[in-house]
């Protein structure tokens, strides 16, 4: 019997119009010109304008993985959707965004996994596609300059808006697809980015602050220390699960926190640079985003070959994070 795997099939990326430098946001917050760059490595980042919506965001992203996969849209059996700022609370953003990409016989439901969402989503595309041999796409999007905070300089100057989305079909070669996959938290770390009030344990109200229901980072430098902690300790992992040495890394792409981590946790894995994908200069963090838009970002500069190692890893709120070995 011939064993069912999954492929990278299409690659997709979008951002909004607008694009905002570091001058903007350093002058609103008194800080003195190249303070976010020496900090973060972000020199500039794409903000919503008023008529852009989160699953119009992930729909031109989607467009380009779907138009590079080359496949009928009534073939699309799943469509996951990593983002923590959907379009509503309720209800879901996916069936809103299956309905504009005209995807016929897609189911759709709506992931938050913060930063990690779109490792967490690929983990169950790739399960997906090998148990039921049908393509599932994936999505992560986010518009953060909605919920961060301008005054608190801890998330303004690092958050960023951005979509990106791939692909998975099956493959009958038994080789692509999903190595090795190692996901963790740390609920110890629960509170360390939060945006305090809006659900169930603190619902909207007339007498709570504006304030409550924005972001807010409490100890930025504990959120990196156990950030570049988690991601090389289950980057690690997932290269033992799969049998694999470090050496055989490809393309490793980073969730794209700031360029700090980035470094971080290479040179805790011993990665070359030459092998890490680096786009928070330009693009900032978007958090579950940062990975497919980066993915996309490289595919596009250096077209992905068969057979290619990529290691993925992230960490984010709550703490979730994780990593996964796949081969394209």
């Amino acid at each position: 019997m011939t064993t069912i795997s999954s492929r990278l099939a299409g690659l997709g990326h979008a951002v909004p119009s607008r694009v905002v430098f570091n001058g903007e946001i350093e002058k609103n917050l008194g800080l003195e010109e190249g303070w976010i760059e020496r900090r973060t490595g972000i020199r500039s980042r794409y903000w919503a304008t008023d008529g852009d919506t989160l699953t119009g965001l992930a729909a031109a992203a989607a467009k380009m993985a779907l138009e590079e996969a080359g496949l009928d849209p009534r073939e699309i059996a799943m469509t996951l959707l990593a983002t923590s700022t959907p379009d509503h609370l309720l209800p879901p953003s996916a069936p809103l965004l299956v309905h504009k990409l005209g995807l016929p016989h897609s189911g759709g439901i709506d992931l938050a996994g913060a930063c990690s969402g779109f490792l967490y989503a690929l983990t169950l595309a790739d399960g997906f596609v090998r148990t039921q041999g049908k393509p599932v796409l994936v999505v992560a999007a986010n518009i953060l300059s909605r919920r961060i905070n301008p005054a608190e300089r801890a998330s303004a100057v690092l958050f960023a808006d951005g979509a990106g989305a791939v692909v998975l079909r099956p493959s009958h070669d038994g080789r692509s697809g999903i190595q090795g996959a190692s996901l963790a938290t740390d609920g110890s770390a629960y509170d360390l980015i939060t945006i305090p009030a809006g659900g169930s344990s603190a619902p909207f109200s007339t007498d709570t602050s504006p304030e409550q229901f924005l972001m807010t980072m409490r100890d930025g430098r504990e959120v990196f220390s156990r950030a570049v902690d988690l991601m090389s300790k289950t980057s690690r992992q997932a290269m033992r699960d799969a049998d694999f040495e470090m050496s055989s890394v490809r393309r490793f792409v980073p969730h794209q926190a700031n360029i700090r981590l980035c470094d971080a946790v290479c040179h805790n894995l011993g990665l070359p640079e030459s092998v890490t994908v680096r786009t928070i200069s330009e693009f900032g963090n978007s958090s579950a985003a940062t990975i497919p838009l980066s993915l996309s970002v490289s595919h596009r500069e250096r077209p992905l070959i068969s057979g290619e190692r990529l290691l993925l890893t992230a960490a984010g709120a709550g703490l979730a994070g994780g990593a996964v070995v796949f081969d394209a």
